[in-house]
């Protein structure tokens, strides 16, 4: 039966479209949930076993019965840690600031500007995002090597100077939903092609700016494959190819120290979890607004 509201009138029952409705949101929460927790338990236990005794590493508890913080102390006395997280925020830095630039240039003149053959040429960058890494190393470490940078961090992210045909996608979609009538304002006051690429579309672009961003800095943090090609001296080293040496040393086949190489993954993960949740409003934003034509 219906209940009776405090005025005597009687509570009409809800929508059964309502209720559907209510059911599915209860639903969607309980599987998001879900996936949170499996997703984030990986580092978790990473985490935790990180605080481990040596023993007890990879033993059934995930709470560790006695934290050893001086895990995280001998991880920099045993390695140049320092060394290596400088050389990737650096690298990473430069190759994300890189990309952004060159991409929204191209990507501007896809949008916005009219020459024959636009569409053709821009089909033809998109086609190389099928090419896998490994088709272009031989011929692009070939040009690395002829102009004498092979063993240095240049080619770590001098490449992304010429753009990237993924994020050129991603900001042309993006220029595409901006207000033509901005454009055109522009145009009447008097902005060039590179006045209105200034002044009118970055502003306005800041969002799918940052995704890029984050994208490369991810990108480039954990890139393994260009530093074990061009590197050789350790004080020159990113993270990934740290890790490597710190999994070699103490990992399996080596000193059996789980601990430490556990220790210095976490160290190595909490910049780009940061970074995510700093940059979580544009994120969800960029990704939100980027097909909209």
């Amino acid at each position: 039966m219906a209940e009776v509201t405090r005025g005597g009138e009687r509570a009409r029952p809800a929508p059964p479209e309502r209720r559907r409705r209510s059911v599915g949101g209860v639903v969607a929460v309980v599987a998001l949930a879900v996936c949170a927790v499996v997703f984030t338990y990986p580092l978790l236990w990473m985490a935790l076993a990180s605080l481990k005794p040596r023993s007890e590493v990879f033993e059934g508890s995930l709470w560790p019965s006695t934290f050893v913080w001086r895990n995280y102390v001998t991880v920099f006395q045993e390695i140049p840690l320092l060394t290596w997280l400088l050389n990737t925020f650096a690298v990473a830095a430069a190759a994300a600031v890189a990309v952004t630039i060159s991409s929204a240039l191209v990507a501007f003149a896809f949008a916005f500007l009219r020459f024959p053959g636009r569409d053709l040429l821009f089909g033809l960058v998109l086609a190389t995002m099928m090419l896998p890494a490994a088709v272009t190393l031989i011929p692009t470490y070939a040009i690395w090597d002829a102009l004498g940078l092979t063993g240095t961090q240049i080619p770590l992210w001098a490449g992304n100077l010429f753009g990237s045909a993924f994020y050129i996608f991603l900001l042309r979609q993006f220029f595409l939903t901006l207000p033509p009538d901005l454009l055109d304002a522009g145009r009447v006051d008097g902005l060039g092609h590179l006045g209105l690429f200034r002044h009118v579309v970055l502003p306005l672009s800041r969002p799918a700016l940052v995704i890029s961003v984050v994208f490369e800095l991810k990108a480039s943090w954990t890139d393994l494959l260009k530093p074990l090609v061009y590197l050789q001296e350790p004080h020159l080293f990113t993270l990934p190819r740290g890790l490597k040496v710190v999994l070699d040393r103490f990992g399996q086949g080596g000193e059996m120290r789980w601990d430490l190489v556990l220790a210095a993954n976490v160290l190595a993960t909490l910049p780009m979890v940061a970074l995510f949740f700093a940059a979580q409003r544009y994120f969800v934003r960029g990704i939100a607004t980027t097909g909209g034509r």
